[in-house]
């Protein structure tokens, strides 16, 4: 009783449908029955042909997908996606886009920046143009000779390097008992995180801190060419 319903209800939409569907339909059942036909072992076997016609009717209409019973709509769609991949991969190989530079005007233009290293890309393409060869200016940039340089010292390089006369400052919040604030400064040396110096007030000024990096200076266990970083919060100053 079931199956005779859905007959009766699959009749009834296709009446509404329109006929390339019906016919892509058709086409795609009887296509299925001549792949059942073959003289196959156990389990049905698929030629390109076969995912050809599926993944093309299924390009023409996509409805079709509800009428598979040997494939998945999904297996149906991955050869549609694989086609499409293989087509544009097909457009896009390396023979149809831009003309490569000849190897000669590539070592032109490496030997002109290099006996020239304070010509730019701009002076070089003038050159090349007066001497008839017809090269934009981003491809002059391109194949210009690289200058090298010394890689850039960090700042934990700097750190490592010069921390026997590096001091850091910071200033720190003790609440007190009687909820009252006592800002700190700490002065730290980085070399043997030795405490130089510890000073603490209620009203912490720029001049103030001046005024303990002065007596610091003057006392008996100071250091000499010592630099020092204030770090407030999230920002960091030298002095």
């Amino acid at each position: 009783m079931r199956d005779i319903c859905s007959l009766l209800w699959c009749a009834l939409v296709g009446l509404c449908r329109p006929r390339v569907s019906l016919e892509a339909e058709i086409l795609l059942l009887r296509h299925q029955l001549n792949v059942l036909r073959r003289k196959s072992p156990k389990r049905v076997v698929l030629t390109d042909v076969d995912r050809l016609v599926f993944t093309g009717l299924y390009h023409l209409v996509p409805g079709v997908l509800n009428a598979l019973k040997i494939v998945k709509p999904e297996t149906v769609i991955r050869w549609h996606r694989a086609g499409f991949r293989v087509d544009w991969r097909r457009k896009s190989r390396a023979g149809e886009g831009r003309p490569r530079i000849p190897l000669e005007i590539r070592r032109l233009i490496q030997d002109v920046s290099l006996a020239n290293p304070l010509w730019g890309a701009p002076r070089i393409h003038g050159e090349l143009l007066k001497l008839g060869t017809e090269v934009g200016q981003t491809m002059v940039a391109k194949y210009m000779a690289k200058e090298r340089r010394p890689p850039s010292q960090g700042w934990k390089t700097f750190i490592a390097n010069h921390s026997d006369g590096i001091a850091a400052l910071d200033l720190f919040v003790v609440p007190t008992i009687s909820f009252r604030l006592l800002f700190g400064l700490l002065i730290l040396r980085h070399d043997r995180r030795e405490i130089l110096w510890l000073g603490v007030t209620e009203h912490p000024t720029a001049e103030w801190i001046a005024q303990q990096v002065t007596r610091k200076q003057s006392a008996g266990r100071s250091h000499h060419n010592i630099c020092y970083v204030i770090e407030i919060g999230c920002t960091a100053r030298s002095l």
